[in-house]
């Protein structure tokens, strides 16, 4: 049966419980993958959530900061939770449904302001984590799995606003589209792009801009990728801009998919 899987930086699930509710209940895609959900997992809203439907939940929870979530109303157990770059950070978790297909959901580290690692630990810290994404793809070669998450690196001059203006902003900057191009080669399809081949399309928008729907200075930094032996199985992406725009929200909007499975 095929399913639709939604992901989504949620910025603090606690903080937006109503609009993941919203989301649920309006949408209703058979998983959806939260990042920075920034709490612990005592506290996560998990009731209000089963009362729609999404009974399963695998979960890695950080107070205050980063977390990963994939809550399901199909059947799923977790299979993996990996630390890339020994962080310490709740950035990853692993989840496989009854028909053996398995979900990565990843926040990836932003990166900082400045893009040199020299001069910028965290920006050496997403380099390190993308690298040892690839290594682990490399020599764990995946296979019926989809990967989801905040990436945090708009890879297409399409991606961003103005390609020129953001090559020297971190997400945008030559060596992370690189460092990210060498974790897709390890055996995966932008889904979204594939669906959607050509034009601007973006799921990011910065909370600093006065009217940002009107100045459209986005970036896609969320991303729907597929092992090549499924790809072809998927279809109907679209991103929700419209939720980017609801009380209080999150400055990412939800990337959808559907996989006939």
């Amino acid at each position: 049966m095929p399913f639709t899987l939604a992901t989504w930086n949620i910025n603090s699930v606690r903080l937006r419980e109503p609009l993941v509710a919203r989301l649920l209940a309006e949408e209703a895609p058979d998983i959806l993958c939260l990042q920075e959900i920034k709490t612990p997992l005592d506290k996560f809203p998990r009731e209000g959530f089963e009362a729609l439907g999404y009974r399963y939940m695998v979960a890695r929870g950080q107070k205050g900061y980063n977390g990963v979530a994939i809550l399901s109303k199909r059947p799923i157990m977790e299979v993996g939770a990996e630390d890339f770059a020994g962080l310490g950070h709740a950035r990853h978790i692993a989840a496989q449904l009854e028909n053996g297909v398995t979900i990565h959901n990843f926040y990836v580290p932003a990166g900082g302001d400045i893009p040199d690692r020299e001069a910028n630990e965290k920006f050496g810290q997403k380099l390190d984590y993308l690298t040892q994404m690839r290594d682990h793809f490399h020599w764990q070669r995946p296979d019926r799995a989809i990967l989801v998450g905040d990436l945090n690196i708009a890879p297409r001059e399409d991606d961003v606003w103005d390609h020129k203006a953001l090559l020297k902003i971190v997400s945008h900057t030559p060596v992370e589209v690189e460092h990210l191009a060498q974790v897709q080669a390890t055996g995966w399809v932008d889904v979204t792009r594939a669906d959607i081949p050509q034009g601007r399309l973006y799921s990011w928008w910065s909370y600093r801009a006065a009217d940002w729907d009107a100045a459209d200075k986005g970036r896609r930094l969320d991303h729907v990728w597929a092992t090549p032996d499924i790809a072809g199985a998927a279809h109907s992406s679209r991103i929700l801009r419209a939720a980017r725009g609801w009380d209080q929200p999150s400055d990412h909007a939800p990337v959808f998919a559907t996989f006939d499975l």
